[in-house]
């Protein structure tokens, strides 16, 4: 049953804003994935970039990682996170107006990262790299998404609160508090800032930032879309909400000390590098049981793998969530570390996870929300869905199994001694050796790429068959309120 407001019309969930930051993260999607592409093609042939300095390795790398983790990711949690909250609180958001500044807001960080970033314009800090106005814009833009989100969850008509938006909330308070420390900044001109922190300090700081950007951005928040559409496609209940609530508490406790296991054999404190190596081996447990936790809802529902592609992109990513947090705690001992710090085998694995955990749970919740966003039962072609899971998959595994193979290859090469002890290949020698890899990588990448242009085509003609629409708001039960 619909609620109804005071005039006695029926009450409905405010979707405009969480369509458009739907149809954004699409577009950005192909964006922020055709610049990855375009970067490992110049990492194969470096000619590419045709001496222009705008377009270089150094100045679109980091258009890159902001594209997909802020642009694209980004989107994905404002519509993901403000369309869940919604539903499972029972109420609209609480101020529609300041949903639709944080759109603006964010749109605008994205477009000042694309205009500075070719230009050169850095604070040389990894997914940190914009300069100190636009982080101002950043944390204004993030309190008003605070605002919205934990003030609908105030006004929730129901006593509960759903795990998703505990993995939201923390999400929201852990990036606010990362954000301000390591941004903290001394302005020098309007687009020159020098960091607060000096050397092995603020390597510290930018590596606590940086992996807990990783541990909650990427990882707690999109969890929270785990726990909502995974039992929504699979129309099963969570297997076990008990060890939900153990996974959130046990995940963001034990994240927020793992960061230092970045600079092994650097000159952070022995005690700091392995503290953060005990920590990372420690997180495999809250991973591992979030991810067995999200498979085992399809208990009973296992045929629907089968017939349902969405399904399939949401099951898939927890598949390589569990992969890359077996492979991250494991890279992160000291002895491994040695073998594959500064190799392409990290790269490998940020890659397994952003492309194979990040993207697929993206996808997938953006097809479960799309339809319905605009009135459908479902996409306006499911076999494109189809066809778009498997070549974003083949992908995937094209190009982490390339870079894990070169990865170790290089470790394997840079160790390698003579009997006299002069080293036995030249870094150049290692670098011909990992060329055919590189090739691989990016038919992986052009594969991945060409899938998301496939959803961006999907989900245009999706909304030209269909029509804006808002569901109403549903009456809560006082039973179970």
């Amino acid at each position: 049953m619909s609620v109804t407001t005071k005039t006695g019309q029926p009450a409905v969930y405010d979707d405009s804003v969480v369509r458009w930051f739907a149809i954004a993260a699409v577009i950005y999607g192909v964006v922020g994935m055709l610049v990855g592409v375009i970067i490992a093609a110049q990492l194969t042939w470096p000619e590419l970039n045709m001496g222009i300095e705008w377009i270089t390795y150094g100045r679109l790398r980091p258009l890159h990682t902001n594209a997909v983790i802020f642009a694209f990711g980004g989107c994905v949690l404002f519509a993901t996170s403000y369309y869940i909250v919604q539903r499972t609180c029972h109420t609209p958001l609480i101020s529609n107006a300041l949903a639709w500044f944080t759109f603006i807001g964010w749109n605008l960080v994205i477009v000042l990262a694309v205009i500075t970033l070719p230009l050169g314009i850095t604070s040389g800090k990894e997914y940190a790299e914009l300069e100190w106005p636009i982080d101002l814009l950043i944390a204004v833009t993030w309190v008003a998404y605070a605002v919205v989100f934990f003030g609908t969850v105030g006004i929730r008509k129901v006593k509960h609160i759903y795990v998703a938006n505990w993995f939201f909330g923390a999400f929201i308070i852990a990036v606010a508090l990362l954000h301000i420390v390591n941004s903290a900044a001394l302005p020098v001109s309007f687009w020159k800032s020098y960091s607060a922190y000096a050397g092995v300090q603020d390597a510290m700081i930018q590596w606590w930032y940086g992996h807990n950007a990783v541990g909650f951005f990427l990882t707690a928040a999109f969890l929270g879309m785990m726990y909502y559409f995974i039992p929504k496609q699979a129309e099963r209940p969570v297997y076990s909400y008990r060890l939900s609530i153990v996974h959130f508490w046990a995940l963001i406790f034990t994240y927020m000390w793992a960061g230092p296991h970045h600079l092994h054999y650097t000159a952070l404190p022995d005690w700091a590098q392995s503290l953060g190596m005990v920590f990372s081996l420690i997180l495999l447990a809250p991973s591992w049981g979030g991810m067995i936790n999200g498979i085992m809802t399809l208990s009973g529902a296992w045929h629907k793998l089968r017939d349902d592609p969405i399904l399939r992109f949401l099951i898939v990513s927890l598949s390589f969530y569990g992969m890359s947090t077996f492979e991250g705690p494991m890279m992160s001992i000291k002895t491994v570390n040695a073998l594959s710090h500064y190799t392409d085998w990290t790269v490998g694995h940020v890659h397994s996870g952003a492309l194979g955990w990040v993207g697929l749970v993206s996808m997938g919740s953006l097809y479960y929300l799309i339809p319905r966003l605009f009135g459908q039962k479902k996409m306006y072609s499911v076999p494109a869905i189809e066809l778009h899971f498997w070549i974003a998959t083949i992908g995937i595994v094209l190009y982490i199994a390339a870079m894990w193979i070169a990865g170790v290859m290089q470790g394997l090469m840079w160790r390698s001694v003579n009997p006299d002890g002069s080293l036995t290949y030249t870094f150049v020698e290692s670098v011909k050796a990992t060329y055919p890899f590189y090739v691989i990588r990016l038919v992986g990448g052009v594969l991945y790429l060409a899938g998301m242009i496939v959803m961006l085509w999907n989900v245009i003609m999706t909304a030209l068959q269909g029509r804006a629409v808002n569901a109403p708001v549903v009456a809560v039960n006082p039973a179970h309120a």
